[in-house]
């Protein structure tokens, strides 16, 4: 290799790594595994690398009310990204849907749900996680299918909480309740529910769940902020969005 390439390659080596830049990104509970998979993809293909912050989205806004350094949301619902933007802590016009979410009732033993909601009618168990509906989209999704189907009484007593959509998985999963209604992402992989069994529930037993994106206002001057939020629209994300189960915007 000729020297004078050799400097030039280093050269611009040098000029990719300053223009490198990292953003903060707030992630809904429910989409932490194709995050991660985006994320790593996001700094291959361009070299600025997302932080992760993962959590319920009641919870990451009071944090982004109380001056978390996030510079982009990405909520389980249209709502709260909205009233960032009506309050200012956002930008009104880079507010987008990224996924719409579907319901799963799942348990992590083969068999135990049907493909109907037989499992609930029986009320033969003892917990049924879900997440806190007063701050969680996946958990008030939850609460409007146990309305539609006339159980909510029933399985009050029965109910266990999670402050997110992760914890009430994360019930499910380690046999602290028999079964829960979960995100479908967390539980599919490559178009396929891999483990477990469960119930897809039917789309009009609840509000649709359009999960929206949003450039905070901490992340204007930040290119890894816009940059991310191009690349979640791009065909790369939309195929891992697509492969956990989520429907197009």
């Amino acid at each position: 290799m000729p020297p004078s390439f050799a400097l030039a390659l280093v050269a611009l080596t040098l000029i990719g790594a300053a223009r490198a830049e990292k953003v903060q990104v707030a992630v809904a509970a429910n989409f932490a595994a194709p995050a991660k998979q985006i994320a790593a993809a996001f700094e291959r293909d361009t070299g600025h690398q997302a932080l992760l912050i993962f959590g319920g989205t009641g919870k990451l806004y009071a944090q982004i009310k109380h001056g978390a350094p996030f510079e982009v949301l990405l909520a389980a619902d249209a709502t709260t990204p909205a009233k960032l933007a009506n309050e200012g802590a956002a930008v009104a016009n880079s507010r987008f849907t990224y996924a719409v979410g579907s319901l799963v009732l799942w348990s992590a033993a083969p068999g135990y749900v049907d493909d109907q909601w037989r499992v609930l009618h029986r009320n033969d168990f003892r917990h049924l996680a879900i997440a806190n509906p007063k701050l969680a989209p996946y958990g008030a999704a939850a609460a409007a299918v146990m309305t539609g189907l006339g159980l909510s009484e029933v399985l009050a007593p029965k109910l266990v909480q999670g402050e997110n959509i992760g914890q009430a998985h994360q019930f499910v999963a380690s046999g602290n309740a028999e079964l829960g209604f979960v995100a479908m992402s967390q539980v599919m992989q490559d178009g396929k529910i891999d483990t477990g069994s469960a119930w897809v529930v039917p789309t009009d037993l609840y509000p649709p769940i359009r999960q929206d994106a949003v450039l905070l206002d901490r992340g204007k001057a930040n290119p890894a902020a816009h940059a991310w939020l191009a690349y979640l629209k791009g065909e790369q994300a939309r195929a891992v969005i697509a492969s956990f189960g989520y429907s197009p915007p």
